[in-house]
């Protein structure tokens, strides 16, 4: 069992993957950083002076200012800003990620237009895969017209 674990683990894919998980990561850091210190209070700067973290409604009794505020004296917050940071944080990575796999498509496109058409043909009686210049299938031992 540990020695199917082991080449299990160990596949090009499975590295690619850890590979992928750990970029990805990293990229979301970076997405988050973007929405939440670029994005964010420029969106609430054109919809006039408006800090999105500090948009949140106390469930419980008292007033607060700021949400940290809120949070340090304990209370219960309805956290509606974060949310929309999140959406929006959300809708970078997914577009990002779109742009990503349209562009491997297209040069998975270009890469098979660039294969150069196969040197085979099927065999009409028996289905198989031959070369284009035999005259005889291999398998089945049919003449071939040329």
């Amino acid at each position: 069992m540990l020695k199917e674990f082991k080449a299990f683990a160990l596949k090009g894919n499975m590295i690619d993957l850890a590979v992928g998980i750990i970029i990805g990561g990293a990229f979301g850091k970076i997405v988050t950083s973007l929405v939440n210190d670029i994005i964010m209070p420029l969106v609430g700067m054109l919809v006039g002076n408006m800090d999105f973290t500090n948009l949140f409604v106390v469930l419980s009794e008292g007033n607060f200012a700021t949400l940290e505020e809120a949070q340090a004296a304990g209370a219960l917050t309805l956290n509606y800003g974060l949310f929309i940071n999140n959406i929006v944080d959300f809708l970078i990575i997914a577009f990002s990620i779109f742009l990503v796999i349209k562009k491997l498509n297209s040069l998975k496109k270009k890469e098979e237009e660039a294969t150069p058409p196969a040197n085979t043909k099927t065999c009409p009686y028996c289905f198989e895969e031959i070369n284009k210049d035999a005259t005889r299938c291999p398998r089945c031992t049919s003449e071939l017209s040329i």
